[in-house]
């Protein structure tokens, strides 16, 4: 046998490139599949030539690790970029979407580049992304792509669909394969879960077909055994782009989008214990109403739901009604001034702040934080107490919201409406959002759960509820649930209708009930739902006008007492 006498100590190698995985037909692609209990080929004799070389591949081998250029060539085909976790800025909205801001490094040649990135979201917004070089250079983007298909068992079947595939399957204990040929995978894709497949969903299609030995069967046999995986597979949802530029080198790129998967709310704690004798604040000043202090505590909860986690990320959180396009209108449209957020560069304040923005509220957290995948994350943003409430009672007796459907013309002319009687009587608590209250600053939707501390010095649950979004010096008041020894009873006593004149009026008799040891104010609400027309004729309480059909007659009831309030109202029309 012939061999070349080696012009270096070493021998030369044949040249080596990393090969893509192979376009070839499945049945024809090793498997991956290793089992362990796989017999081994018995040993072959080697020949004279096979032994004589073996001593010189070894020789080779060791050579080519030791040389100065040893690495191996590698066509560069797409550069695999990753996000800067230190420059991660996040701006989260309580409607389920964000603004994210990356930093991204790129090492760009003159010419065409394609630069792939697979560090996107679940559930980001394509005609969102915003691709600049902050140092000015010039990025002309031919392509822009957005893949959202990651590798997945169903998937990789759907791509074997009228092949044969072997399925492991477990047979008394062992583990055996039988072979299977695909009619149908069963994959249905990601955008048919969030509305975006066009057309008519079909019945039945999420079931995979497969023929085992001449039979079909709905499902599979056993787990698929895959060859390799396609070229271009991906494991994570990927931007990639096509970027042409007259400048090469290094920087670092800003990558901006809008995504959706990504929520906050707030949540308050308040602990209500009775005002003191010599607080600053009386019953007297508040109109008789009792008087609690409250000890407030706020908590910013994140969710983050958006198939990607975000390291070291500084956080902003936007309060306000922001109009928004919704998955089920059109989806992936950009949002200009979720866009305008996302170009902000603000500094991390010291502290938890809040500022105006446009026509909402930023809330900046104090420090970056990590959100991952699936986490949930509360921060504390506001803390106050001392603050100054009341309890009202109110009772509202007429029982009309099964008559929602109502037009007015109905309302007047049903006989028997507004006549059954409700007998809860409301508990609500009431406070200013002021500075003068140790409070007065714009406080987010989000739902306010009170407690109350027994004698043994426990914190019980009495009520909760939710509050839109409050701007200062704007009063709050929240219904909490209904009173255990308050009592309400509501009547019809009299009723006269004259269409030919068009008049009617009728009487009403309400009674409220005290079983505290403590005498209770009570608000009893009456609304005049038969026409806009009114006049009260007879009342045995003074009253006042909320709105154009709302009274409230103001009334003190007596410990084991019990109040009456009787009024006759005249309609005209």
């Amino acid at each position: 046998m012939w061999m070349p006498v080696p012009s270096s100590p070493c021998f030369t190698l044949p040249h080596f490139r990393n090969t893509p995985i192979s376009n070839a037909s499945p049945q024809s692609s090793p498997v991956l599949f290793l089992r362990a209990d796989t017999p081994k080929p018995p040993p072959q004799k080697e020949n004279t030539v096979q032994a004589l070389l073996k001593p010189l591949a070894s020789l080779a081998i060791f050579c080519f690790a030791f040389a100065p250029n040893a690495a191996l060539p590698q066509e560069k085909d797409s550069a695999q970029v990753a996000a800067s976790h230190s420059e991660t800025a996040l701006t989260i909205y309580n409607q389920n979407f964000f603004v994210a801001r990356e930093k991204i490094p790129l090492d760009l040649e003159s010419g065409v580049n394609q630069i792939t990135f697979n560090g996107a979201t679940s559930h980001l917004e394509p005609n969102s992304v915003i691709l600049r070089d902050p140092s000015g250079r010039a990025l002309q983007i031919l392509e822009q792509s957005y893949r959202n298909d990651p590798i997945s068992q169903e998937l990789l079947l759907s791509l074997y669909e009228g092949k044969t595939l072997n399925f492991l399957i477990d047979r008394n204990g062992k583990e055996e394969t039988v072979t299977g040929k695909v009619i149908r995978s069963g994959y249905v894709p990601t955008s048919a879960y969030y509305g975006q497949q066009t057309g008519y969903p079909q019945p039945g299609a999420s079931q995979p077909i497969i023929e085992v030995e001449g039979i079909l069967r709905f499902g599979l046999p056993g787990q698929p055994l895959f060859p390799a995986l396609t070229e271009d597979s991906i494991l994570k949802p990927t931007l990639s782009w096509l970027l042409r530029t007259d400048h090469p080198g290094k920087s670092d790129a800003e990558l901006s989008y809008v995504s959706g998967g990504m929520s906050w709310q707030a949540d308050y704690n308040l602990v209500i214990s009775d005002s003191k004798k010599g607080s600053e604040v009386s019953s007297k000043d508040l109109g008789g109403q009792q008087t609690n202090l409250i000890d407030l505590v706020g908590w910013i909860t994140m969710r983050n739901q958006s198939g990607k986690s975000f390291e070291n990320a500084r956080i902003k959180l936007m309060a306000g009604d922001v109009n928004k396009i919704q998955p089920n209108e059109v989806r992936n449209r950009m949002y200009a001034a979720a866009k305008s957020i996302a170009m902000e560069a603000d500094a991390m304040a010291p502290v938890v702040t809040e500022k105006a923005f446009d026509e909402f509220h930023l809330y900046t957290l104090e420090r970056p934080a990590t959100l991952r995948d699936e986490e949930t994350k509360q921060v504390e943003f506001v803390r106050s107490t001392g603050l100054t409430a009341q309890r009202l009672y109110v009772y509202d007796g007429a029982e009309i919201a099964q008559y929602g459907y109502y037009s007015p013309e109905q309302a007047r002319d049903d006989t028997n409406y507004g006549t059954v009687s409700n007998s809860k009587i409301w508990v609500m608590q009431e406070f200013k959002n002021s500075e003068a209250n140790h409070l007065g600053i714009p406080l987010p939707k989000g739902r306010l759960r009170f407690y109350r501390r027994d004698t043994d010095g426990h914190l019980e649950f009495v009520g909760e509820n939710s509050i839109d979004h409050t701007p200062k010096d704007e009063t709050i008041r929240v219904y909490t649930g209904n009173s255990f020894d308050l009592h309400g009873e509501r009547k019809r006593t009299n009723f006269h209708l004259d269409s030919t004149a068009h008049w009617m009026e009728e009487t009403f008799e309400i009674k409220v009930r005290n079983h505290k040891k403590e005498a209770a104010n009570i608000r009893v609400v009456e609304h005049l739902y038969r026409w806009n027309n009114w006049r009260i004729k007879e009342k045995s309480t003074d009253w006042t006008k909320k709105d154009a059909q709302t009274i409230e007659f103001p009334v003190t009831v007596a410990p084991d007492g019990e109040q009456v309030v009787t009024y006759t109202v005249h309609y005209s029309w």
